[in-house]
Formats: C-alpha cells, sequence, structure tokens
C-alpha cells in the first residue's frame, strides 16, 4: 500500500452473504438450483404476489444453527425475522425478509494464519435472511431484464468485526471460512455460482489510534482476488481524499477491475432507511438447547483440527498440513492416497505443489477432473521402480487427470519410460556439451553451479526420459576429463 505522510492503517471488515445448501428456498417450495432457464423457478410466495404467506424452511435453520456453532457462536435462544424495505426492480416484494436486531447468532470467531502469526478474526452476528433476484444488463446499456429464480434463496449472512489490516488478511480470513463452511456441509461456497458474495467494510485512521474513520462499503465482490484488489483500491482512495483535505462521506461503491479503482455507486443508507419491522407473517423462533448442541453433534471434524491430525499422525509440516485441510476435496483426496501410498509426505509434496499447477493450467479442480487417488500412487509406484522420471510422471499425471487414463498406460503408449541405455544417454550428453561451450567453459573455470543448467538441457533434449543424477554423474565425469 502507498507511503504517505502519515502512515495511515486500514481498518476493514467483511460481510460474507452464504448460500445454504438446500433443495428449496428460505419461504416457499420452489427448488434451488443453478442454470435454469430464468424466471423458471418461481411461484407466487417469492414473487410476492398479494395474499401469499412464507413458510420457513427448516433446513435453512439447521444449517444456519451449525455454522453457528462451528464459528463459536452464542446462539440465541429465541430470534425473529423482520421486514427491510427498500425497492429494487430485482426485489418483487418490495422488502426482503432478513433479521435485524435479533439476529441467529452473535460473538464468535475464524482463527487465520498471517506472515506475523495467527489472529483471530471476531464475527460480530449471523443471520438468516432471502436472497433478492439478479438484474442481467445489455452490454448496449439500454435494456436490463430481471431473473428471480434466485429471489427467496436462503442465505446466511455473516459479519465480522472491523479487525482486518491488510489485503492478505482478508483473503485468509475468507479462505478459513470457506474452508470451514465446505468442511462443516453448510455450503458449497462455489463464487462462480454466487453461493459466497462479500461486501467489504474499510476505513482509515493514523496508526495507533483507537478511534475508527469515516466507513464506506464496497459491494458484489465475487472473488477473493477482487476482496484484496478493492480493499487495496478503497484504501488508496480514502488515503487520497484524507490527503486532498476532502472529508470522506459514508457511501456505497462499487470495485471497477479492468480501472482497478472504485467509484461511489449511492451514499450509504442507515438502518433507519430501510424502516425495519418484525415480519408479521412468522413467528418468533424458538432455539432449544436440544437444537443447538444436535447441531454441535453434527459437525465434522473441521479444518483446524484436521490440520493438527496430519500433523500428528502423518508427520506433515504446519504449511503443507494447513494447505491440505482447508479444502474438503483436497483433503479427501490426499487422505486416500497416502494411506494406499504409505509415504504420507511425498503424497503431500504431489498434493500441494505439482497437482495444482497442472489443474489450473487446465482449468480443472479435483472435482471436475477425473484424477483419482489409485492414479497418483500408481505413478510414485513407477516413479519408485524407476521405470518413468520425475518430470515425465508430472505430464503422465496431467494427461490422467484429463483422461481418467491409466498413469502406466499414458507412460506405455506416450514413449515416455525411463532412458537407461547407457549408450542414449551419453549421445545426449555429448550433444549438449557440444551446443554449450560457454556453460562448459564456465563449469571448468570453478563455477560449478552450471551443471545444473548443463542437465536441464540434456533433460529438455530427452524430454525429461533421463534421471537427472544419472545426467549429472555423466557431464562431470566427462567434463573433468577433458
Amino acid at each position: 500500500m502507498a507511503a504517505t505522510a502519515v502512515d495511515y492503517e486500514l481498518v476493514a471488515g467483511i460481510e460474507t452473504h452464504v448460500q445454504l445448501d438446500t433443495r428449496t428456498k428460505m419461504f416457499c417450495a420452489c427448488a434451488v438450483r443453478f442454470g435454469a432457464p430464468p424466471n423458471s423457478l418461481t411461484c407466487p410466495v417469492c414473487l410476492g404476489h398479494p395474499g401469499t404467506l412464507p413458510t420457513l424452511n427448516g433446513t435453512a435453520v439447521e444449517l444456519g444453527l451449525r455454522a453457528a456453532v462451528a464459528l463459536g457462536c452464542t446462539i440465541a435462544p429465541r430470534t425473529k425475522f423482520d421486514r427491510k424495505n427498500y425497492y429494487y426492480p430485482d426485489l418483487p416484494k418490495n422488502y426482503q425478509i432478513s433479521q435485524f436486531d435479533l439476529p441467529l447468532a452473535t460473538a464468535g470467531a475464524v482463527e487465520i494464519r498471517t506472515k506475523a502469526g495467527p489472529r483471530r478474526i471476531r464475527i460480530h452476528r449471523a443471520h438468516l435472511e432471502e436472497d433478492a433476484g439478479k438484474l442481467i444488463h445489455e452490454d448496449a446499456g439500454t435494456r436490463s431484464f430481471v431473473d428471480l429464480n434466485r429471489a427467496g434463496v436462503p442465505l446466511l449472512e455473516i459479519v465480522t468485526e472491523p479487525d482486518l489490516r491488510s489485503a492478505e488478511e482478508a483473503h485468509a480470513y475468507l479462505s478459513s471460512l470457506k474452508g470451514m463452511l465446505r468442511a462443516a456441509g453448510i455450503s458449497n461456497c462455489d463464487m462462480e455460482k454466487g453461493e459466497l458474495r462479500c461486501d467489504v467494510n474499510v476505513s482509515i485512521r493514523p496508526r495507533g489510534s483507537d478511534s475508527l474513520g469515516v466507513k464506506t462499503e464496497v459491494k458484489n465482490l465475487n472473488s477473493f482476488r477482487f476482496v484484496q484488489k478493492a480493499l487495496e483500491a478503497e484504501y488508496r482512495r480514502h488515503v487520497a481524499e484524507v490527503e486532498a483535505g476532502r472529508p470522506l462521506v459514508q457511501a456505497t461503491l462499487l470495485y471497477d477491475p479492468e480501472k482497478n479503482s472504485t467509484r461511489i455507486m449511492r451514499v450509504k443508507e442507515g438502518a433507519v432507511d430501510y424502516r425495519y419491522f418484525p415480519e408479521p407473517d412468522l413467528p418468533p423462533l424458538e432455539i432449544s438447547a436440544a437444537e443447538i448442541e444436535a447441531a454441535r453433534t453434527s459437525l465434522p471434524e473441521m479444518p483446524a483440527e484436521k490440520a493438527a491430525r496430519y500433523v500428528r499422525d502423518f508427520a506433515l509440516g504446519d504449511y503443507e498440513a494447513n494447505i491440505i485441510s482447508s479444502d474438503k476435496a483436497t483433503a479427501a483426496f490426499f487422505e486416500a492416497a497416502a494411506r494406499a501410498a504409505g509415504k504420507a509426505r511425498t503424497v503431500a509434496n504431489w498434493v500441494v505443489n505439482e497437482i495444482p499447477r497442472f489443474l489450473n493450467e487446465g482449468n480443472l479442480t479435483l472435482e471436475t477432473s477425473k484424477l483419482t487417488p489409485a492414479a497418483l500412487v500408481e505413478l510414485l509406484g513407477l516413479i519408485d521402480a524407476g521405470i518413468v522420471t520425475v518430470a515425465s510422471a508430472k505430464e503422465a499425471l496431467a494427461k490422467s487427470a484429463e483422461t481418467g487414463r491409466s498413469p502406466a498406460e499414458i507412460v506405455r503408449e506416450g514413449g515416455m519410460a525411463t532412458v537407461t541405455d547407457s549408450g542414449a544417454i551419453e549421445k545426449s550428453v555429448d550433444a549438449v556439451i557440444a551446443a554449450n561451450p560457454k556453460a562448459v567453459a564456465d563449469f571448468k573455470g570453478g563455477k560449478d553451479s552450471t551443471i545444473k543448467f548443463l542437465v536441464g538441457q540434456v533433460m529438455k533434449a530427452t524430454q525429461g526420459r533421463v534421471k537427472a543424477q544419472a545426467a549429472e554423474e555423466l557431464l562431470r565425469r566427462k567434463l573433468s576429463s577433458t
């Protein structure tokens, strides 16, 4: 973040809207399904027709309770729903059923890891509400359309205290929260499907000050990267305004990723502007101790617990354990492969470093790829047997992820097996020595690190089918004798 005459500290909080993993909407029986034709998942209740009455989705309440327990929140024994009144084209009732003064849960926390060590990000509140619809704007900017399939979809809004001090901390918080929610079966948190959306509240103050500055809110951020970028952009805007002597105004803003800047959308509303009042068609919700305990016992092993177990049972380092445990699918893949291969640290290295690389290159995830734990175990066996080099193994596993074919079959049919013919290896080494006279001269002149470059050239020439150790030994022997 840019330096100024005054060292300004970023003070930020995040409001996260999490779509609960239910089959039907919050107050009606319409299905929740991504990608359906526009306005095909609607009924008189979620369209706000006169005379219709809401019926509370019990599964949404159960998932909300489970999330509250996972976050370590205090759960209200008695809560209620309220009408949040405002007009917008994607809100067919002209109000949203939400929770105002008696939220489902308060005072929780999420532990995050930062470069400076662990930090505790406090949760201010978590409450249930229904989603609005979706506006679709034409590229020409002349017309807009309304899709109400999302109207009424169950949400849990999770609001932090203003505890975040950097864009990196915001990313760490969201990553930890997402891992917890997915592990507990509360939400899939697929941001591309709108299942997890973020608003960030931003203010600044001179470092060392305890007072809070004017707060602005950047709305509708649909990726962790945009959250980071928006925080940094809004921090810069706040500092520039203050340094120029212009008063900051409490406002709602949008982030423009093309310009990497924020722009004011409207002056920020307060609670009074929404004219909250209790929802007259829904009775207060009583939460019993037995229901809270049921939510607690329904929780599976959470990411932090899983990471501690990986360190204890698999002898992983903290870094690897936390990376693997943060994602439900990755953790399941790792455990299956580690137990089958009997070499957890080797499996962890592939799961943390190699597999994400080629999945990202192919725009895949573990869930969408055809990669299986058995395929990784088979490939590690081929490496141990000397049948394939590590370089070729990476290529074979990437192809297995795309096709689902056996790595052994890919190695055999692709001619990727390790070159063991000493004559063929020597021929490649001689060609590399002849093609790189400067590197050869540098090595002979005492620059030993040059050998790594020459080994790399041998590997390149043989498409990674020669073991690096064998290539280095032969290179050293030849260069020392000439």
